[in-house]
């Protein structure tokens, strides 16, 4: 089974994340694991969705 690839674009449709959003996440380090198919400012940006949930199961609170 191959793991789906998303765009930034695809990724907010999906779970609400604004690409430049997204795009700020990546400049800090703080946002989900992203593949950059080339270098430089021009590479295009993949999320594996399974990278996307387990970055938001991570960050799952649970009630007490």
């Amino acid at each position: 089974m191959t793991d789906e690839l998303l765009s930034p674009n695809q990724v907010h449709k999906l779970y609400g994340f604004k690409p430049q959003t997204l795009a700020n996440w990546r400049w800090t380090g703080t946002g989900p694991d992203y593949i950059k198919t080339s270098p430089g400012r021009g590479g295009r940006i993949k999320y594996k969705r399974s990278r996307i949930e387990a970055w938001l199961d991570d960050r799952t609170v649970t009630a007490a």
